[in-house]
C-alpha cells in the first residue's frame, strides 16, 4: 500500500474520531489527496460530485423520503396501526405483535428505518406502556424492528449498494423480501416467549371490539395496507422501475390522505416538503461525498490491493462471510449506513465475487449487518429517535434493544449461510 493511501486512511479516522460529520469527513479526504497526493486536477472534486447525483436511481431516494413524510402525516401509519390491534390485539402479547407488524408494513411504504419508527413509535410506545409492557421492552422492540425499514424493499441503502456495486436496484428490492419477512417472524416469535414469561396482557380495546368494528377498521385500513402491494407488485411484474416506483409511491399516498382520509391539506405541503427536503439533503450529500471517496480508492488501487491480499489468504466462502459480518458489525457501531455500504461495497464486493458469491446476496447481507448497527450505539440512529419518543437516555434504549438486536443478528447469520433466503425469488 503506497505511502498516500496509508496517509488517507489516517486522516480519514482522524476526522472520524474528532466528531467530524462522516460526509464532511470523507468529503475532506478527497479534498487532501486531490491537492497534495496526485496531479489531477482539482476541477475532478466538482465533477466528481455532479456525476455521483446526476444518475436516474437516485431519484428514488427523495421520493421514498416525500411519500414516507405523507404517510407518517397523512394517517396511513395510524390506520396499519389499528388494523394491527384489530387482529391480534385479543392475543397475549398482541399489542407488542402489532408493533412489529406495523413497522413491517410501513417498512414495506418508506423504506426509511428513521420514518418508521417515528410512524409507528409515536402511537405504539405510549400504548404498549399503558398497557403494563414496560417502557424499556416497547422503546427497545420499536427501535429493533423500525431497522426492518432499511432492508424490506424499498430501501434506501439497497438502492445504495445497487449504485455504488452497478447491480439491479429491482433484484435487490425482491432479493430483501424473504430475509425481511423471516426478521420480522423471529422477532414475533420473540414477542410471543417474553409475553408469556413476564405475562404481558391483552389489550382492552382489541377484545371489546365487535366484529362489525373489526371489519370497518380493516375497511378504513384497505388503501394502505394495499400500498406495499402495489409498489412491490410493480416493480416484480415489471411495470414500473424501482424510481418509477418511489414517484408512484407519493402519487398514491397523496391521493389517500388528500381525498380518501383527510388528514393533510394544501398548506401542509409546504412542512412536509421542507421535511422531506432536509432528509433527501442529508443523505445525497453523504452519497455524493461517499462516490468521491470511493473515486479515491480507486485511484490508489486500494480495493485490488486488499483484495488480492485477501486471497492470497486462500479463505474459504464461509469465512469470509465470517470476516464480512464481524468488519460490518464494526463498522456498523461508528458510520452512518449510505457511507458505510459506499466505503466498503467496492472493497468486498471483487473478493466476494472471485470466492463465487453472488453480489446480490452480498448486498442483503451488508445491509443486514448495517441494520443491527441501526440500535447500536455510539452511533445506532434508532436509538436517538426511540430515545426523543420515550424520553429515555440513549444508553437505556440501547440496552433495552439487546434483546432484539440479538434476534436480528441470528436471523443475519442464517441468511448469511442460507443463501437461497436471499436469492429464491431472484432467480
Amino acid at each position: 500500500m503506497s505511502a498516500a493511501a496509508i496517509a488517507l486512511i489516517i486522516i480519514l479516522f482522524l476526522l472520524l474520531f474528532s466528531s467530524t460529520p462522516i460526509a464532511v469527513a470523507l468529503g475532506l479526504t478527497s479534498f487532501i489527496y486531490f491537492y497534495y497526493f496526485t496531479t489531477i486536477p482539482l476541477t475532478q472534486v466538482p465533477e466528481t460530485l455532479f456525476n455521483a447525483l446526476n444518475t436516474f436511481p437516485l431519484v428514488a431516494i427523495p421520493m421514498f423520503v416525500l411519500a414516507a413524510t405523507i404517510m407518517s402525516r397523512g394517517g396511513i401509519s395510524d390506520r396499519l396501526t389499528k388494523a394491527g390491534v384489530a387482529t391480534v390485539g385479543h392475543f397475549r402479547g398482541g399489542l407488542a405483535m402489532t408493533a412489529v407488524g406495523s413497522c413491517v408494513f410501513f417498512a414495506a411504504i418508506s423504506g426509511s428505518s428513521p420514518a418508521t419508527v417515528v410512524a409507528v413509535g409515536t402511537l405504539l410506545i405510549p400504548a404498549m406502556i399503558r398497557s403494563g409492557y414496560g417502557k424499556e421492552f416497547s422503546t427497545g422492540l420499536i427501535a429493533t424492528s423500525g431497522s426492518l425499514g432499511i432492508l424490506i424493499p424499498p430501501s434506501i441503502p439497497l438502492i445504495v449498494y445497487g449504485i455504488a456495486t452497478e447491480q439491479s436496484i429491482g433484484d435487490l428490492f425482491i432479493a430483501g423480501i424473504v430475509p425481511g419477512i423471516l426478521a420480522g417472524i423471529m422477532l414475533l416469535l420473540m414477542v410471543v416467549v417474553v409475553s408469556r414469561r413476564r405475562n404481558y396482557g391483552v389489550d382492552a380495546d382489541a377484545i371489546a371490539m365487535s366484529h362489525r368494528e373489526r371489519v370497518r377498521v380493516f375497511r378504513d385500513a384497505g388503501l394502505s395496507l394495499l400500498l406495499p402491494l402495489f409498489v412491490l407488485g410493480g416493480i416484480y411484474t415489471g411495470i414500473f422501475t424501482p424510481t418509477e416506483a418511489a414517484a408512484m409511491a407519493v402519487l398514491y399516498a397523496l391521493l389517500v390522505s388528500f381525498f380518501v382520509y383527510r388528514e393533510i391539506s394544501v398548506k401542509d405541503m409546504s412542512e412536509i416538503l421542507l421535511t422531506s427536503a432536509r432528509t433527501s439533503a442529508m443523505v445525497m450529500f453523504i452519497i455524493a461525498n461517499g462516490v468521491l471517496f470511493s473515486f479515491v480508492l480507486t485511484s490508489e488501487r486500494i480495493p485490488g490491493e486488499i483484495t488480492q491480499a485477501l486471497l492470497d489468504l486462500d479463505l474459504q466462502p464461509w469465512t469470509f462471510l465470517l470476516m464480512v459480518t464481524v468488519i460490518l458489525l464494526i463498522a456498523g457501531l461508528f458510520m452512518e449506513t449510505s457511507s458505510a455500504i459506499l466505503i466498503l461495497a467496492p472493497i468486498l464486493l471483487p473478493i466476494a465475487m472471485e470466492l463465487g458469491i453472488n453480489p446480490i446476496h452480498l448486498g442483503i447481507i451488508m445491509v443486514m449487518n448495517l441494520e443491527i448497527g441501526m440500535v447500536t450505539p455510539p452511533l445506532g440512529l434508532n436509538l436517538f429517535v426511540a430515545s426523543g419518543l420515550s424520553r429515555m437516555s440513549v444508553l437505556r434504549v440501547a440496552k433495552a434493544a439487546l434483546p432484539s438486536a440479538g434476534v436480528l443478528l441470528v436471523a443475519l447469520l442464517i441468511v448469511t449461510y442460507v443463501p437461497w433466503l436471499s436469492l429464491v425469488l431472484v432467480e
